[in-house]
């Protein structure tokens, strides 16, 4: 079966497969500085639900250019091209070249304009082949969540990074969430001990992306409702927690998953009300049961609740707790509990400090990269702002020569509980140990530090 894989998929090396250390050509990403770029130029592979935000915001960067977009259909290239121009008040974005001629002009595009990095925001099934392809043509790859699906693809875009040192980097925007870097500032000055478990989700109600039928997020995604089953979208409520934890950074990383699915109901019964009896969502089996719970343990023995629902109508929720032996903090809403009570506010941990009785905490904690960008972040918008600063520290990093605030490695990470999900589902149960992509340098990989 190996000597099989390794025919069928020669880019997969065997050090990669066998966790065995990095080929001698191959650059460890972890902390990884690129040289300094005056100017970013940026091409963006789709321009639909997500890209279009994304080139907007970029364009409204200093420092950067937008030189080529590309997608399927040549409205949303007009449309996100005109964005960007406006954007730049017409001194910049003045050349952007359009490519809309079919499935393979990305390809085109990165041959002729040569960016230095890449957006890349399509469906799921297109991120580790697009970015593999950015990065051996020469460009940072920045990819839309999840990473890649398989942990083949996974490895690939690890191999790739680390022999071309192009930066691949999944844009996990909840990380600059004003709540999830508040916990984290938090976490890092030890105001709820030492962490023990984490609680992490993406409850989020998308059924009626389902009449997105021909184009669209519904007519690529629902595919993978009726197919796969397990915790299809896990890295938004992940990501933060996982960062709060130091996980592949130097204290502890994750182990293993186990997995379950409820029944699936809820798509099945949507096409049923809301298409007709011939319609092919209602020629679907849909498999993927409608919530997915998981738990991760760590090598230090931590816990982490991950839960996926896209289709159960209930509110929304990322969960975005983080408990340590002097208190716990937790989202949905933003709430505080210490052992000894909140100062100001509650007068032991019986009681949550939410709401105005935060006013203390946020003075106290507020994370420096919020306070010099919040303001800014909020009025460009973008998910509350968490867009934009997310893209304008990509742009800031690359112009400075610094590493970038996620790397690959975490990126793989967080996107592994999908395909280890589907597998633990698909055998009742049964623990799936994560791969270690970064071959054991995280021991040695410095935590993310609260950036000024």
């Amino acid at each position: 079966m190996v000597g099989a894989g390794i025919t069928l998929a020669p880019t997969i090396t065997q050090a990669s497969l066998f966790g065995d250390p990095r080929p001698s050509y191959a650059t460890y990403m972890g902390g990884f500085s690129a040289p300094k770029l005056d100017k970013v130029r940026f091409a963006f592979i789709g321009v639909g639900a997500r890209g279009s935000g994304h080139a907007k915001q970029i364009a409204a960067i200093e420092g950067t250019e937008v030189v080529a977009i590309c997608d399927l259909y040549e409205d949303l290239a007009k449309r996100s091209a005109d964005a960007c121009r406006e954007q730049g008040k017409g001194e910049r974005h003045k050349k952007i070249k359009m490519y809309t001629g079919g499935e393979d002009d990305w390809k085109k595009m990165l041959k002729e304009q040569k960016p230095d990095a890449v957006i890349i925001a399509t469906p799921w099934r297109l991120h580790a082949p697009m970015a593999i392809g950015a990065m051996n043509a020469g460009a940072h790859a920045f990819v839309e969540v999840p990473l890649a699906l398989t942990i083949e693809e996974m490895w690939q875009l690890v191999d790739t990074s680390e022999k071309t040192r192009k930066h691949c980097m999944m844009m996990e925007n909840v990380n600059y969430g004003r709540e999830e870097l508040l916990y984290l500032n938090m976490c890092r000055q030890g105001v709820i001990g030492e962490l023990l478990h984490g609680e992490a989700a993406y409850i989020h109600e998308l059924r009626g992306q389902m009449n997105e039928v021909e184009r669209g997020t519904g007519s690529w995604r629902t595919y993978h409702y009726a197919r796969r089953n397990g915790n299809l979208y896990p890295t938004h409520g992940l990501g933060p927690v996982a960062q709060y934890m130091n996980i592949a950074r130097g204290e502890d990383n994750f182990k293993f998953i186990n997995s379950f699915s409820s029944p699936a109901k809820g798509r099945q019964l949507y096409a049923e009300k809301n298409f007709p009896a011939n319609h092919q969502w209602n020629q679907l089996d849909f498999k993927g049961g409608d919530i997915n719970t998981s738990i991760i343990k760590t090598t230090m023995g931590r816990t982490v609740m991950v839960q996926w629902d896209e289709t159960s109508p209930r509110p929304y929720s990322r969960h975005n707790l983080i408990q340590g032996t002097k208190g716990t903090l937790a989202g949905f809403p933003t709430r505080v509990a210490l052992e000894g009570g909140v100062e100001g506010a509650t007068e032991n941990h019986h009681e949550w400090a939410e709401g105005e009785k935060l006013a203390q905490v946020y003075e106290k904690y507020e994370h420096p990269l919020y306070k010099r960008l919040g303001q800014l972040a909020v009025k460009m918008g973008g998910h509350g702002g968490m867009d934009f600063m997310m893209l304008y520290r990509i742009v800031e990093c690359l112009r400075n020569g610094e590493p970038l605030d996620q790397n690959l490695y975490e990126g793989c990470l967080w996107s592994a509980v999908g395909p280890l999900s589907e597998a633990s589902v698909a055998a009742n149960g049964a623990p799936q140990e994560f791969p270690d992509f970064t071959r054991g340098a995280w021991k040695d990989t410095e935590a993310l530090a609260i950036v000024q």
